[in-house]
């Protein structure tokens, strides 16, 4: 009863990895009972072992209330801790946030950090698929899931994740173009991720997300890739200009095939277009008049007749 009191007490307190794994330990308690965790704790430590234990809880008590504050260890929130009893994970799950009890001289317990930490990956340089080299850097974020793995799996956690981060980014951006480094950066970043998660769960690593920061081309190459790119615009205004002259002649044929019809409405646009200069600039315009208006005129006085 009460181990199921403390239990449902810290249980409150725990992630939900955590919860799991604690109802799942908690129903085999129920279904072993508490025998058979001693039976197996006896195995592990073995009879010097609990000579050692023994002495320790002794010494505890003969200087106590002293002894006590070396028994007592803070945890932080975002702290777990892993205790070594005798060289072994006590209770096979890390430890805390809050206090923790521990013995003197056979107990060694290390602390391990649940928060984000932030991997700055330096300028890798990289030869792509197309054979071009380039530097790129990235970042990672990630951070310990299971303390337990972390400390047993592993000796350096921060530094085993650090090189493999590199390796991974070196190793898939080389089989990448420029072209698709610089397109896909996002599509990339994913690849790398999936693949650092599956091979840091063992090192009860999470990774949170992968970012590619800077690609670095030489100078040369950002002449080249500016020039082509120069050259793509031009040819593309040379379409669009070609192809605006082509709507225009065919609206301009349209347009001669109206007019066609009354030769007088030829002669008013004429007469239009030279009156929409006049107001744009002041100027003398010299234009020809048409025969067909002159030739009006004179028959028009030839038929009038002076009157005396």
């Amino acid at each position: 009863k009460e181990f199921g009191k403390e239990r449902l007490l810290a249980f409150k307190q725990e992630s939900e990895a955590e919860r799991q794994e604690t109802l799942i330990r908690l129903t085999f308690f129920l279904q072993q009972g508490p025998s058979y965790y001693f039976v197996k704790y006896w195995e592990g430590i073995g009879v010097c072992g609990w000579i050692l234990v023994s002495l320790s809880f002794l010494l505890v008590l003969i200087t106590f209330p002293f002894s006590i504050w070396m028994c007592i260890k803070i945890v932080k929130e975002y702290e777990r801790a892993v205790v070594f009893r005798l060289g072994l994970i006590l209770s096979k799950r890390a430890k805390g946030p809050g206090l923790i009890l521990i013995l003197p001289c056979t107990d060694v317990f290390i602390k391990v950090d649940l928060r984000t930490v932030t991997c700055n990956i330096p300028p890798q340089e990289i030869l792509t698929k197309d054979s071009v080299t380039t530097q790129v850097d990235g970042v990672v974020y990630y951070k310990i899931q299971s303390a337990v793995c972390a400390v047993a799996n592993v000796a350096n956690v921060h530094l085993a994740t650090y090189l493999l981060a590199q390796t991974t980014l070196r190793n898939v951006l080389g089989t990448q173009s420029l072209s698709q480094i610089l397109s896909s950066r996002e599509d990339i970043a994913h690849n790398i991720q999936v693949i650092l998660d599956n091979a840091t769960y063992q090192w009860g690593i999470k990774v949170a997300r992968v970012e590619i920061k800077d690609v670095r081309i030489p100078v040369q190459m950002q002449r080249s890739m500016a020039a082509e790119a120069e050259a793509t615009r031009e040819g593309r205004a040379k379409v669009v200009a070609a192809e605006g002259e082509m709507n225009a002649s065919r609206v301009l044929k349209q347009a001669s095939l109206v007019l066609s019809e009354s030769p007088a409405a030829l002669q008013l646009r004429y007469l239009q277009t030279l009156a929409t200069l006049a107001t744009e600039k002041s100027s003398t315009i010299v234009f020809p008049l048409p025969m067909n208006i002159l030739q009006g005129l004179h028959m028009s006085t030839g038929n009038k007749k002076p009157s005396h």
